[in-house]
């Protein structure tokens, strides 16, 4: 059959195709609000946002006289701000090829960097999650290693459908390893022949080479951090927090004096336990906090902003405060992560956690033979570039999306044991 001289729209079609195949993390995160962007015909440009709704709680009212309750809605941007691309030449010979041949050649290898690119951004994501199941740094080598994040879902009243998880390769392969030992032959013949895991404890779950590495501050002594200030049920209302879920508290006691808090450490405080997301009943366990912005001591103290905000009652109640336990002052802040490590941040989320939004990009005025395909929300856009002089053909592929964290509620980092 004779060649077919490739252009814009069939490097296009093509592009697209293998995006979407090699995207991971990407595939498994909400994509419902692509269509809130892709009423447009003419497409985007980096800044487009649409505003989320988060969801409105409620407390049961007990028995027959009417309680009613405000609906309080909060609201979170989803703005298309990123934007990333490849590009490369073709000679007019180049051209003249199979679009098998090129693609197997240029375009496939081109796209697989694009689509690792979308995942580890979804990966960087973690640093909004507060939840921590296991120890950061140890191994996922066994299923009661795993099996600690679904459980941590389970007790935030997390929905059991739609979850995933993702495991960095050297948890992965410790988890595979411990399956092979099993006598389920339809769940070792997997693992030991073909290193997959599969389906586990109700979680679809990836190996993911893009898992993100976690950097943790320089503060030392675990425990030795209080809250120095007043916190008590009336510091924070739902109201005040709603659209951001985080709050401003101030600790001292650092060491070293000048002490550093990254974003996405994590941390507990002393009588301070978490509840169930649903039915508001307190846990066994205390309330693990995120660190949502870097932060530098003075003389060992400074202030850190935190999520979620610390609500103490009320429809939208994040924590529960040990009776008799009226004020937060001096009581003690643990840190999870041991000060200057590195740790890779295994996931387990359900899907509405983390939300994509990949839009077709704006045709720009004057650009000639322009091509924008898309494909099971994934889109992308070709613009050829002619060099006459040495009679080779430009391309560059482009792509727009936004990255979201909706609901961290729904998202637990995940270690092994020690």
């Amino acid at each position: 059959m004779a060649n077919t001289v490739l252009t814009a729209d069939i490097i296009a079609k093509e592009s697209v195709l293998i995006l979407e195949n090699e995207m991971t993390m990407a595939n498994k995160v909400y994509r419902g609000y692509e269509d809130d962007f892709t009423k447009k015909v003419n497409g985007y440009k980096v800044g487009a946002s649409i505003d989320v709704r988060k969801p409105a709680d409620f407390t049961v009212r007990d028995g027959a006289v009417m309680v009613p309750q405000d609906t309080t809605e909060g609201t979170t941007p989803m703005v298309v701000d990123t934007q990333k691309g490849v590009d490369f030449s073709f000679s007019s010979a180049d051209l003249t090829l199979k679009i098998e041949d090129l693609s197997e050649r240029v375009i496939r290898p081109a796209l697989i960097q694009l689509a690792n690119q979308v995942d580890l951004d979804l990966h960087n994501l973690y640093s909004d999650v507060a939840n921590v199941a296991g120890t950061p740094g140890q191994l996922i080598d066994s299923f009661a290693d795993f099996a600690k994040g679904p459980q941590l879902l389970d007790e935030y009243g997390v929905p059991q459908d739609m979850r995933c998880g993702t495991l960095s390769p050297a948890d992965h392969w410790a988890l595979v390893g411990s399956q092979t030992d099993l006598y389920n032959d339809t769940i070792n013949k997997p693992a030991y022949r073909k290193g997959t895991t599969g389906m586990v404890g109700n979680v679809d779950l990836y190996m993911c080479q893009n898992t993100a590495t976690h950097t943790a501050g320089t503060r030392v002594a675990p425990g030795a951090v209080l809250i120095d200030q007043a916190l008590t049920t009336a510091t924070t209302t739902y109201a005040a927090v709603k659209d951001t879920n985080v709050q401003t508290i101030h600790v001292d006691a650092a060491s070293p004096a000048t002490a550093t808090f990254k974003k996405g450490d994590t941390f507990t405080i002393a009588d301070v336990y978490a509840v169930n997301s649903v039915t508001k009943q307190p846990l066994d366990f205390l309330k693990t906090f995120v660190v949502t912005a870097d932060a530098t001591m003075a003389a060992a103290e400074g202030d850190l902003i935190i999520s979620p905000a610390l609500i103490w009652t009320g429809a939208h109640q994040t924590v529960h405060v040990s009776t008799g336990v009226t004020d937060l002052n001096n009581k003690a802040v643990t840190i999870v992560q041991t000060a200057s490590t590195n740790t890779r941040q295994n996931m387990v989320f359900h899907r509405n956690a983390f939300a994509l939004c990949m839009v077709p990009m704006v045709n720009p005025p004057g650009a000639v033979d322009v091509a924008r395909r898309s494909y099971k929300n994934t889109s992308v856009r070709v613009i050829p570039v002619y060099d006459g002089t040495n009679d080779n053909s430009s391309y560059r592929l482009d792509i727009l999306y936004g990255k979201k964290t909706i609901d961290p509620r729904l998202a637990v980092r995940l270690g092994g044991t020690a």
